[in-house]
């Protein structure tokens, strides 16, 4: 899953609420609104970022694979700079040939038509949005009840519980698993950024009929902090997925992504791709 699906988590909710006096702490529905804009907004510049992201992707019970990249845009969609594999750095010649990789890259997109690069930003811009706006619709299929008050990675955050809402009817076969879901989300009192999510199947659900079952177990987790002065980004996101196929082929598996030194995408040309 991509990372950004997580950005749209819980929102779709009523209008905006009046701020709440000095006296008196936001609602829960407060709470969750100003948080949705905070979100939004870091959903929309995170674009505008280059990072590290260290990938481990494991099937079944077999070894995790492991990728750590560099990742920046060019030319209006990401490209993945592959540095080490295995947390193994990659050798000289190995290094060469990413950096061949990546001029050629940028080469291509400098000499794309019209046509092509619609086609690749369109492409690109399709799963961003696909899954924000499946996450968006998790707002509609929630109930938030605001719990307590903690500390987390030095942050003052509100503890909010959700549980699907009784009589939600799933639009597609991607938010049906959303039925079957609950979550907990840390808000920063400051900010009203998010600095972790959890959500979690507590209960099977069915997908395409009876072709494809998630099964408890099934969970994700999102761990944010700020990047600048108004903009929080992932620092780490991890999937557990337990599915069940045509009734006996088994799908689970594990990823989990990390992502660290983000800073502002440069431009790139062919001519001039190092410090990236």
């Amino acid at each position: 899953m991509n990372r950004f699906v997580v950005f749209g988590l819980f929102a779709t909710l009523a209008a905006p609420i009046p701020p709440a006096s000095a006296v008196e702490p936001p609602s829960a529905a407060q709470i969750i609104t100003r948080s949705i804009a905070a979100n939004e907004a870091d959903f929309n510049q995170a674009p505008n970022y280059a990072w590290i992201e260290r990938d481990a992707e494991k099937q079944h019970s077999s070894k995790a694979t492991i990728k750590t990249s560099k990742v920046f845009m060019i030319d209006g969609s990401p490209y993945y700079e592959l540095i080490a594999q295995n947390d193994v750095p990659l050798s000289s010649g190995e290094q060469a040939e990413q950096e061949r990789k990546l001029r050629l890259e940028i080469v291509k997109r400098e000499h794309e038509s019209d046509r092509e690069r619609g086609r690749r930003v369109a492409k690109y811009m399709r799963e961003r949005n696909r899954d924000h706006a499946m996450l968006l619709e998790m707002g509609t299929a929630f109930e938030f009840t605001l719990t307590g008050e903690t500390q987390l990675d030095g942050h003052d955050v509100w503890i909010m519980k959700a549980a699907p809402k009784p009589g939600y009817e799933p639009k597609t076969h991607e938010t049906k698993v959303l039925t079957g879901m609950t979550g907990t989300l840390w808000i920063d009192k400051a900010t009203y950024q998010w600095v972790k999510v959890q959500a979690e199947v507590v209960h099977p659900v069915n997908f395409f009929g009876f072709i494809a079952k998630v099964y408890p177990g099934t969970q994700f987790t999102l761990e944010q902090e700020p990047v600048s002065e108004n903009v929080w980004l992932p620092k780490r996101f991890s999937m557990t997925v337990h599915a069940m196929a045509l009734g006996f082929i088994d799908e689970n598996s594990a990823d989990e992504e990390t992502y660290r030194d983000y800073r502002p995408a440069p431009k790139l040309t062919a001519e001039l791709t190092t410090g990236k």
